[in-house]
């Protein structure tokens, strides 16, 4: 039984931290949220408590760089204990190369420091989260309503959060807004969620592309025709401004309207009217407008591309959605999210996991496409898999455009047994001790095979440990590509030794390569 109550939404955190500044700052913006904090000063501390109370804590925050046991360490100990708290980590690093060790071994997600109180509650509210199913509940809500509310949109980036900020402002009025980002990223989402957040919730929401429709229709489809208008008019047509009056129209890719449809647009906007083709008079509309655009609309209306009165008519109140290559804090989250809803639409509607290695591996690709191209990444693997679990083998589309992943994929904290035995061959080849003939006794002990260090200096006396040490500390580190969780291991020493034998030889542990071998 844990310590979650599910009224309150509070819960039991574990924060492992060694900067005890740090720790008070995490209790504060933990405990403003109503819930419980306990401490840990150290990864070995953190442990013993995981293992004496398991059952008592939600989620677990943890630093990744501590003396005596590193958060790698101790997420790699919680993996073979068995538990499955969710655990978030924190870098003050950021590097992806980082997150994705961090996710491979189990990290439910990851914050980069200084983390703001609010990115800090949003992420432990998304990791409590997994044990309510409250996920898998809502997607199936909206696959059979497609009612979008703003907790339906996943928000644990502070870019994110800022953009339902400013959403959950603008819904509490008629204010024009306009949506700018990439294709993909979301904006139709974001306008579903500022319709029915506001008083026109339950009214019709309209959406137009207005970069799909030819152009010489444009017009008719905005603002509708009447029988006879033009050649081919047989009948008299509503228009999709007249469709929404009551409610409001989402026009997508506004940037693409031509300049003479923009004209009557500006008075739709201004007056509240609409002018029918072919009708004598015009109509008055109650719409709200939410306009979208991938676009930059300032260099339009430089280009002669966008009306100038529009521009500012429309552009009251912009909200900018970032890439999800810019908050991919987002990612896990949001593979979580599809797995869930695809694999309950399924035949058989077992929930569907993802594996540490998959999240990594989705983590570190860029997605051009943003979040429609992940969307439908995650609908095809979940079609396409054997097994209850999505792994890295589903993927083999974004595996293909990450050559250096697989450098990571051989790094993973979490081995893979089946290597294990031809791994041992490979190290044991390249660490032996070389006989004899290999040894140079000539003094130029500093052209030796790559692969070999000399036990001897160029007097013929054996060489001091500490200076066979450094050697092969440098030598591992170009090996394993400054890889720094596998030197240790194959070094036989922890992370924290690690890092102090290279202060002592004067290697940068930010940038081990630099001073490799």
């Amino acid at each position: 039984m844990t310590g979650y109550n599910e009224l309150k939404g509070a819960g039991q955190i574990l924060v492992v931290e060694d900067d005890p500044v740090q720790r008070r700052l995490l209790k504060n913006a933990i405990e403003r949220h109503g819930h419980v904090v306990h401490q840990a000063e150290n990864g070995r501390i953190g442990l013993e408590m995981v293992k004496r109370d398991a059952g008592l804590f939600n989620v677990i925050v943890l630093d990744l760089m501590m003396p005596e046991m590193t958060g790698l360490e101790f997420l790699e100990a919680v993996h073979e204990f068995g538990t499955q708290i969710p655990v978030i980590v924190q870098t003050g690093q950021g590097g992806i190369e980082t997150v994705v060790q961090a996710m491979r071994a189990g990290a439910f997600d990851f914050v980069v420091k200084p983390v703001s109180p609010e990115r800090i509650a949003t992420s432990i509210a998304n990791a409590m989260k997994l044990d309510q199913r409250e996920v898998k509940a809502r997607a199936g809500r909206r696959s059979r309503s497609g009612v979008v509310g703003f907790d339906d949109i996943v928000s644990a980036s502070p870019a994110m959060i800022r953009v339902i900020d400013l959403a959950q402002r603008a819904a509490q009025s008629n204010i024009p807004v306009v949506l700018e980002g990439e294709s993909g990223v979301g904006k139709e989402l974001v306008a579903r969620a500022i319709q029915s957040a506001g008083d026109r919730s339950g009214k019709p929401f309209v959406t137009v592309n207005c970069g799909a429709i030819p152009h010489n229709l444009v017009e008719s489809i905005l603002f509708g025709h009447e029988k006879g208008a033009f050649t081919g008019a047989t009948e008299r047509h509503i228009g999709k401004f007249m469709e929404a009056d009551g409610g409001t129209i989402f026009l997508d890719e506004i940037g693409d309207l031509p300049l003479e449809v923009q004209v009557k647009l500006l008075r739709a906007v201004q007056q509240g009217e609409i002018e029918t083709v072919g009708a004598r008079t015009a109509h008055k509309v109650n719409v709200r407008l939410i306009s979208a655009t991938n676009k930059d609309l300032i260099e339009e209306v430089k280009n002669g591309h966008f009306r100038e009165d529009l521009y500012y008519r429309l552009n009251v109140f912009p909200i900018t959605i970032p890439a999800l290559r810019k908050r991919k804090e987002d990612i896990p989250h949001l593979v979580r999210v599809f797995a869930d809803r695809f694999s309950s639409e399924q035949k058989n509607g077992h929930r569907m996991t993802v594996s540490a290695g998959a999240l990594a591996l989705l983590t570190a690709y860029d997605w051009p496409g943003n979040i429609r191209q992940l969307e439908n990444a995650i609908f095809r693997a979940v079609v396409l898999a054997e097994g209850p679990e999505l792994t890295e083998s589903d993927f083999p589309q974004i595996a293909a455009q990450l050559p250096e992943y697989d450098v990571v994929d051989h790094l993973a904290l979490v081995a893979d047994n089946s290597h294990r035995d031809r791994e041992a061959e490979f190290a044991a080849a390249d660490y032996s001790v070389p006989p004899p003939s290999m040894i140079d006794t000539s003094g130029r002990h500093g052209e030796t095979a790559d692969n070999a260090i000399a036990s001897v200096n160029p007097a013929g006396e054996v060489r001091k440990l500490a200076d066979v040490e450094e050697e092969l500390i440098r030598f591992a580190l170009k090996f394993y590509r400054g890889q720094m969780s596998q030197v240790a291991r194959k070094l036989g020493i922890g992370r924290s030794t690690l890092y102090r034998k290279l202060k002592d030889y004067g290697i940068d542990p930010d940038n081990p390569q630099k001073d490799a071998a």
